[in-house]
């Protein structure tokens, strides 16, 4: 018997699901890549110009990047939503003159990332899908976290940015920063895991005292299109010189050029994976 309450939940449904945006703008890739992950691609009007996944993403218009957006652009993609991520030069506020809904995300650290999970879930109606999405990436991470508890730990130096071909004015994964969460989980020890900052700009100097066991450089291919081997041997060879550092020693210095290390989206299980082969190469094979 369909009750007067019933109805009404029934009528709720509709309407909320009628609310529901059908014409989203994303201005960072990790959230190009959460719509996608929650089946939401086809809402997907336009997107920032590091959006690269999954391919069907490089066929959406493209906005700039949420530093430097074309708000004319955005405006004339006409979105119901517009997607950003935390940031400090108030893009929230220029869109929002534009009479723009906008949704402002938080994803960096793994709870963050659930926490934005939700809110996206519950902003396009995808709660059913973002709950599923949220348990699937526990799962997957807990599973690299139980392979690696069995490991001892690998100290290693995480590189973000450095001068072109010299190493200088290195900038590294910190502490605070998501990476270092997911060095953790994939049985690292990150050296500078008690900087403040999520991003330390470090000297070598103290990277020879901290003397790393595994060195990750994605220093100059942040901007991961294109990149080739040659470009990633030239950045391994940069290292050779700092022979008395134990990853040097020991051929374990990786020059890396992939998105999944950078962007705090659903393929952080990826990364988190990715990280375990490079730290424990003799369980990976």
């Amino acid at each position: 018997m369909i009750t007067r309450r019933t109805l009404a939940v029934l009528f709720l449904g509709v309407a909320l699901s009628a609310q529901a945006p059908q014409r989203i703008v994303s201005t960072a890739p990790s959230i190009t890549e959460l719509l996608y992950a929650l089946g939401l691609g086809d809402r997907v009007v336009g997107v920032d110009r590091f959006s690269r996944y999954p391919p069907d993403a490089l066929k959406k218009p493209r906005i700039g990047d949420y530093a430097a957006p074309n708000l004319e652009v955005i405006a004339s993609l006409r979105p119901d939503l517009v997607m950003i991520p935390t940031n400090p030069v108030q893009l929230r506020q220029r869109l929002e003159a534009l009479k723009l809904r906008v949704l402002e995300l938080n994803q960096e650290g793994i709870p963050a990332l659930y926490e934005s999970i939700r809110i996206v879930g519950q902003a396009t109606g995808a709660t059913t899908q973002a709950a599923r999405l949220t348990e699937q990436i526990r799962r997957d991470l807990e599973a690299t976290r139980a392979r690696s508890a069995k490991l001892p730990k690998t100290r290693i130096l995480f590189v973000a940015g450095h001068t072109p071909q010299r190493l200088e004015g290195l900038i590294v994964a910190g502490g605070t920063s998501y990476l270092n969460e997911i060095i953790e989980i994939a049985g690292g020890e990150n050296i500078f895991r008690d900087a403040k900052a999520a991003y330390p700009t470090v000297s070598l100097e103290e990277i020879l005292a901290r003397n790393p066991e595994v060195i990750i450089d994605m220093g100059e291919m942040a901007d991961t299109a294109g990149v080739t081997e040659t470009q990633k041997q030239s950045v391994q060879k940069l290292w050779t010189s700092m022979s008395s550092v134990a990853a040097v020693r020991s051929g374990r210095v990786h020059a890396v050029a992939s998105d999944v290390f950078v962007i705090p989206g659903p393929r952080v299980t990826d990364a988190a994976v990715e990280f375990f082969k490079l730290l424990h190469p003799e369980v990976s094979r």
